[in-house]
């Protein structure tokens, strides 16, 4: 099993930056690939980006070009560089992980998720 906690959440005019990051603490990291989801109020929580237990990345259309996933498997450590950021990326900000190497957006393929982390981005 592996725990997941994340930070760097907040709030911030559209146009600007935030980085999140996912704290993993439990089994052996590397073996294990990653997301990002987010969930806005009233909307079905939804896959951002990915990457796979070898560093292979995928994006949901919306965030392709102005989002990153990145990991750091020495600090076990998930990141999530946001840029260019709009009032409709505000959402409650998830990262989940699931054994293996795959690539997936879907909710289904995770069982182990984080607590959250709020991102508001005002116009």
């Amino acid at each position: 099993q592996v725990q997941l906690v994340e930070s760097g959440g907040g709030s911030v005019q559209a146009g600007g930056s935030l980085r999140l990051s996912c704290a993993a603490s439990g089994d052996t990291y590397s073996s294990y690939s990653l997301g990002w989801f987010r969930q806005a109020p009233g909307k079905e929580r939804e896959g951002v980006a990915a990457i796979d237990s070898d560093g292979t990345t995928g994006y949901t259309n919306s965030v392709q070009g102005r989002f990153t996933i990145s990991k750091d498997n020495a600090k076990s450590t998930l990141y999530l560089q946001m840029n260019s950021l709009k009032p409709e990326d505000t959402a409650v900000y998830y990262c989940a992980a699931g054994w293996g190497r795959f690539l997936s957006l879907a909710r289904r393929d995770f069982p182990y998720w984080g607590q959250g982390t709020q991102v508001t981005v005002s116009s």
